[in-house]
């Protein structure tokens, strides 16, 4: 009875196993990625060796292993991109991986050995590394703004458009394609010239229509004075 017992033990530990653990870990390409793993030290006969490997943690030992401790130092290291930055004889013995690329996404296995059957510390851990996200940030505008010194007085700009009035054909003045047949038409052509520019004067500098005004008239008066000379 006590055989069949100790058979029965045995069988389950075997097809059981160590607990394994396992956990996930998300990094991005190009930054460096810890992989945790801690066991317990209370005093310097604790420290033991240990090793990291890639794939699920077999029976024994590291499948595919990528560095190796004996609790005190780094014995084995498969690349100079695994190291163990943790304080070993404090139990940290987490996995940096240096620059991490997409093909070191897949299962690490920490297997700490610790003394007697069937007793080591196995944890899985799941890496997943991704490419770094790029911030697709919308366009900005940006405006600047021109401030007057303190005490200063800041004016807008404006735009003044003026608007001349338009002459019509009729009231162009006119050239005459002849010469004058006599004094008499030249005068009334000379008064016509004058009466039009007079007029499109006003009509262009409003405010000073009575000085124009005043200036026509003694100009008119000096044609007439001048026409009846010339008869």
């Amino acid at each position: 009875m006590l055989s069949y017992i100790c058979l029965n033990w045995v069988l389950l530990v075997l097809f059981t196993g160590s607990t394994v653990s396992e956990l996930v870990v998300i990094g991005e390409v190009g930054q460096d990625v810890t992989v945790p793993c801690h066991y317990s030290i209370q005093n310097r006969n604790d420290i033991t060796s240990m090793c990291w490997g890639r794939d699920r943690c077999p029976k024994s030992k590291c499948s595919r292993p990528i560095i190796w401790t004996d609790g005190w130092r780094v014995t084995e290291q498969h690349s100079s991109r695994y190291q163990l930055k943790g304080d070993l004889q404090r139990g940290d013995v987490s996995l940096t991986i240096v620059n991490a690329r997409e093909a070191d996404s897949g299962i690490y296995c920490c297997r700490v050995e610790l003394p007697g059957w069937f007793n080591d510390q196995l944890i899985n851990h799941k890496v997943v590394v991704k490419k770094a996200r790029i911030s697709t940030a919308s366009p900005h505008t940006y405006t600047s703004e021109q401030t007057s010194a303190p005490g200063s007085t800041s004016e807008s700009s404006s735009t003044v458009t003026r608007t001349w009035p338009s002459v019509s054909a009729s009231e162009a003045p006119q050239t005459a394609s002849t010469p004058c047949s006599g004094s008499s038409d030249c005068l009334d052509v000379a008064a016509n010239l004058q009466n039009t520019s007079v007029s499109l004067h006003i009509q262009q500098h409003p405010e000073r229509g009575l000085y124009i005004g005043i200036g026509s008239c003694a100009a008119l008066l000096l044609i007439l004075i001048l026409a009846l000379f010339l008869t």
